[in-house]
């Protein structure tokens, strides 16, 4: 086992003999690899999606993608690739490793190569990185079944005007520092606040809560536009329940009469409890249930089963 929390996962053999996607070519793991001088690991400059494989597609690839590239404009990176050519990409790194279900993806682009380190882009020479990465991970099902255990944490998502929140860079040192956070005092996952004492989102997954049948997330205003969390949202809406994307303290957290993550690895997970306060009987509610059972439908449908 890798770790606890909602990306906890076994160990998968097959890993080790996959090809990766690097700038057009697919290479062998091993093979897989970047200069020290790409703006990627000298700066953090870069933007990346998670995907997930069912069926031998990517259910939401638009919605992703759309994402990727609206991020990659906010901070002026060129991919050089358009969204038709990403996702005929991602399919062919797919398809090399026949691959069908359990199938985690991570498709990144960083600024390219530098001449030397320095944050100005004035120093970079040639095209974007791009890089896809495909694994054999699925959620560990102990995690599915028990639920996971929140802390708040000390470290609050920041100002759009500090770093935007809605970019999903590779600059993650905000989410890396609440993940050790929430590790240090024996928790699952970080809940993280805004800079107003409001609840946020997780170190790195999106966080809900449900009241008298109502779903509530925060306002999403520090927080990444999670693609999951949307959909869960559009879901719930189109079921005819009432959804709420509003300002909401732990307070309302704690009294919940359930509370779940949402995320493009473990889709739905439960919470059992939040900062030492166990939540309804600590088990998956009927609202979670039920939008767990949409959720599995909508993919099937997004991938033709």
């Amino acid at each position: 086992m890798t770790h606890s929390g909602p990306h906890s996962h076994e160990i998968d053999a097959r890993n080790a003999s996959v090809q990766i996607y690097l700038n057009g070519e697919l290479v062998p793991r091993e093979r897989a690899m970047v200069s020290v001088f790409d703006s990627g690991f000298l700066m953090g400059d870069g933007v990346w999606e998670g995907l997930r494989v069912y069926n031998g597609k990517v259910p939401y690839l638009d919605q992703h993608l759309r994402r990727l590239q609206e991020g990659a404009k906010a901070i002026d990176l060129h991919i050089g690739l358009d969204r038709a050519e990403l996702a005929r990409a991602v399919q062919r790194t797919i398809d090399v490793n026949n691959m069908i279900d359990g199938v985690h993806i991570r498709l990144m682009v960083t600024r390219g190569l530098k001449t030397t380190p320095f944050q100005g882009p004035s120093v970079n020479v040639g095209k974007a990185t791009v890089v896809i990465a495909a694994e054999h991970k699925v959620p560990d099902p102990r995690v599915v079944a028990t639920g996971l255990k929140l802390m708040t944490v000390h470290v609050r998502r920041g100002r759009p005007d500090v770093q935007d929140p809605m970019w999903n860079s590779h600059s993650k040192l905000n989410c890396v520092t609440a993940c050790i956070a929430a590790a240090k005092i024996g928790a699952d996952e970080g809940l993280m606040l805004d800079p107003h004492g409001f609840v946020a989102t997780c170190n790195s997954t999106h966080f809900f809560i449900v009241r008298d049948g109502a779903v509530w997330t925060s306002s999403g205003k520090y927080c990444l536009h999670g693609i999951t969390r949307g959909n869960i949202l559009r879901l719930a809406h189109d079921a005819g329940m009432v959804t709420r994307q509003c300002d909401f303290s732990l307070t309302s957290v704690y009294s919940a009469d359930e509370v779940f993550c949402t995320g493009t690895f473990g889709g739905i997970t439960h919470v059992h409890s939040v900062d030492g306060r166990d939540i309804g009987d600590r088990r998956i509610g009927p609202i979670t249930t039920h939008l767990r059972a949409l959720y599995t439908a909508d993919i099937n449908a997004q991938v033709g089963r």
